[in-house]
């Protein structure tokens, strides 16, 4: 007879003393089951003790998260957060430093624990952190000289103890005084610095200025983006990666009005440059979160461009139709005539001409070309920067363009207009970074003009494709379209320079393209026949139901889901499975990412199936409803679900990819009996569907198919004919 579901068989250590074997009823008080292991033990005053998770992470069993012991668990008993956190509260004020270094490294171990934490916090446990950090260290720095690595590990356990305990969201990141953010802020402005104590210098300074405007003008004024630029020219990534991440976070948080001055002291610091030889072209390799802070930064870089982007041209503002006059000028080298120079029909005549050559919509007036937003004034900036800086190129592409017949001329001026905007959309200026993505392009950091030089090279890239198809004004679209997947394509290769991919873009011509084109087509031949039709529905639903059991079978694998925290460097990790029987959904925290499946038994939490009302998706999820500056984006929203269960208990998640949020909003779908609806499910059809199609059309007359297969011949008697290719 199987044991009682409540009762939990477990070994429990004490120190100096033999393990005991106990059988624990869930149903009981956790103060009970304490009192009745420290009456096993012959000690007094159980309340001052607890249980904890005998492994690394030390974590105490409370009445929240005792439903985690499971059969075979190893528990410690052990004194009571409380009483830890006084002693070490104590302990850490110690006069003897090698006592404090102690404690200081204890408290940096337990603070991860958020039992403990609390139980520190309410003695003022941050307070006096604060304190140590703001005066405390001041004398023992005195000892640095002969004492240097002690200071540096005292220093280091004391941040890394503030860190621990800032991270459980507990206490409000406004409450730190101007004292304290000049002490963390000087850590990082030395030159000298050990490695620990500068990173996490670097972290808590970001997550000031990430959950706190006010502290993000305070960390603005003592920190200088000039203090920052040495930790990148070093080798360690880690330190990079942290420098990278607060001046990210110094941007984002920056007023609009203020972003473009930072941007100009960025360039005047050679941040690029430095990043681009000390970082991206460095001999390490670039990690997760080094991609994502680039990533990052491409994007808020490209962001500068909005305002431009969604400017309006004023047609009755003089300097801003003098830029026209300038495209004029340099196109047909002619000089502005002086207003007594022949009859205003006349010049108005000129005017119009040399305005059709250039390409605009209106003749008359090309201002009235740019009031579309997007792109607004950006488009006009690009052809500017394009007439300039590539003049040789504009003048023969205008001049090209204005001696074809008119029903073939490729306008320069509502090309670029639109490239523009295309180009914005590929780059997504304007919109927030994911919290999630990696894809930086290390094009973007060789040049200090990189959108505008990305956009020389692509439109000459559209007038070069125009002349290959041959087009004519009607086929503008169509030739915007095949612009789009030649550029989409040579961006997924990742070019490592703007030559590299102006080189690819060279190898993707018009016919390329039709050549790629096809190949997909016949890859995804479809048949429009009746009989064939009549087949395809037929076969529909047995696909559908394979794809189904394809969705339940890699819910019962699981996935690793990531906790999204306002401190992304130190990730925490959750786990999520069904059961074999599709009964109950398994899940628990992780202490890191795991190599392969999780097994149910160490997975603490269950959820019937049968007790899911429904699966939310996008805005309606209760966890994105939260504001937040990395959360509300759009692709975050496009990965994240929920399930409903009971009458108003969810269980969120955020899927690590597109890829793994179709398979459990599927899943979950298919559980519920209702219908997988996901862009995976709907190519997933199509490619199967095409397979069983192909199959079961081929011309199999008169070919005899055996019943069994065939038989494996014997091996060969020797292996002489084996070249071998060392």
């Amino acid at each position: 007879m199987p044991p009682p579901v409540d009762i939990v068989k477990v070994a429990i250590e004490w120190p100096n003393a033999y393990p005991k074997l106990m059988e624990i009823d869930q149903k009981k008080p956790l103060s009970a089951i304490i009192k009745e292991v420290c009456e096993g033990w012959s000690l007094g005053n159980h309340e001052n003790f607890a249980l904890q998770i005998a492994d690394t992470t030390n974590f105490y069993i409370t009445e929240k998260n005792r439903n985690d012991i499971k059969n075979g668990s190893i528990l410690r008993l052990t004194t009571s957060p409380y009483q830890t956190a006084v002693q070490l509260h104590e302990r850490i004020q110690s006069s003897s430093m090698d006592a404090k270094l102690e404690a200081l490294k204890d408290l940096a171990n337990a603070s991860r624990d958020i039992t403990f934490a609390q139980e520190f916090i309410n003695l003022d446990g941050i307070s006096l952190l604060t304190q140590m950090v703001e005066s405390g260290t001041e004398r023992y720095q005195k000892l640095q000289k002969i004492m240097k690595p002690c200071f540096g590990d005292l220093l280091s356990f004391t941040l890394t103890a503030f860190v621990e305990l800032m991270d459980h969201g507990i206490v409000s990141w406004d409450t730190f005084s101007v004292a304290f953010i000049k002490k963390i802020a000087s850590y990082v402005n030395k030159s000298a610095m050990d490695t620990a104590v500068l990173q996490r210098s670097l972290a808590i300074l970001e997550s000031m200025v990430l959950n706190s405007q006010d502290l993000y003008h305070k960390v603005a004024q003592e920190i200088t983006i000039g203090q920052l630029i040495p930790h990148l020219q070093g080798t360690d990534q880690d330190i990079q990666t942290y420098t990278i991440a607060v001046i990210n976070a110094l941007f984002l948080k920056a007023p609009e009005e203020k972003r473009q001055e930072m941007a100009h002291i960025l360039a005047q610091k050679q941040l690029r440059s430095i990043i681009l030889s000390n970082v991206i072209r460095s001999t390490t390799p670039i990690n997760d979160e080094m991609a994502h802070q680039l990533y990052v930064l491409q994007v808020l870089t490209f962001n500068l461009l909005e305002d431009r982007m969604m400017t309006k041209m004023d047609p009755q503002d003089q300097a801003q139709r003098d830029i026209i006059f300038e495209l004029r000028r340099i196109a047909f080298d002619v000089e502005c005539e002086p207003n007594n120079s022949g009859s205003m029909e006349k010049r108005k005549s000129m005017y119009t001409r040399d305005y059709k050559k250039l390409g605009f919509i209106n003749h008359v007036n090309p201002a009235v070309d740019f009031t579309q937003i997007p792109p607004g004034m950006l488009a006009l900036d690009n052809m500017l920067y394009f007439a300039r800086h590539h003049q040789d190129a504009y003048v023969r592409i205008v001049l090209e363009n204005s001696s074809r017949e008119d029903k073939h001329e490729c306008p320069f001026g509502r090309s670029s207009i639109e490239l523009t905007k295309m180009l914005c959309e590929i780059l997504k200026v304007g919109e927030l970074p994911s919290e999630n993505c990696h894809d930086f392009h290390p094009m973007f950091f060789t040049h200090d003009r990189s959108f505008e030089e990305f956009f020389c090279i692509c439109i000459q890239l559209l007038n070069k494709t125009w002349k290959e198809m041959r087009a004519t004004s009607e086929d503008f679209n169509k030739v915007m379209q095949v612009v789009r997947e030649q550029i989409m394509r040579a961006l997924t290769l990742k070019p490592n320079s703007l030559d590299q991919f102006k080189s690819r873009l060279q190898n993707l011509s018009y016919t390329e393209i039709l050549k790629i084109r096809q190949s997909e087509r016949m890859n995804q031949e479809d048949f429009q026949s009746r009989p064939i039709l009549e087949l395809r529905e037929k076969i529909q639903p047995e696909i559908m139901e394979l794809i189904k059991q394809q969705r339940l079978n890699r819910l019962c694998e699981g996935t690793c889901f990531r906790k999204i925290s306002s401190r992304r460097r130190q990730d925490k990790f959750w786990y999520c499975r069904l059961s074999p029987n599709h009964k109950v959904l398994h899940y628990g925290d992780l202490e890191e990412s795991p190599q392969g499946e999780v097994p149910h038994d160490s997975l603490q939490d269950k959820l019937p199936v049968a007790d899911i009302k429904a699966v939310i998706t996008g805005k309606d999820c209760p966890h994105m409803k939260e504001k937040g500056a990395l959360k509300q984006n759009k692709e975050v929203l496009e990965l994240a679900f929920s399930v409903l269960y009971e009458s108003d208990e969810y269980l969120n998640f955020i899927a690590p990819d597109k890829h793994e949020y179709c398979v459990w909003t599927d899943g979950l779908n298919a559980l519920l009996g209702k219908e997988m609806t996901s862009d995976y499910t709907k190519s997933d059809m199509d490619t199967l569907l095409s397979m069983e199609m192909k199959l079961r059309l081929l011309d199999l007359e008169n070919i005899q198919i055996p019943e069994a297969p065939p038989p494996i011949p014997k091996e060969p008697s020797n292996y002489d004919f084996v070249y071998d290719c060392n």
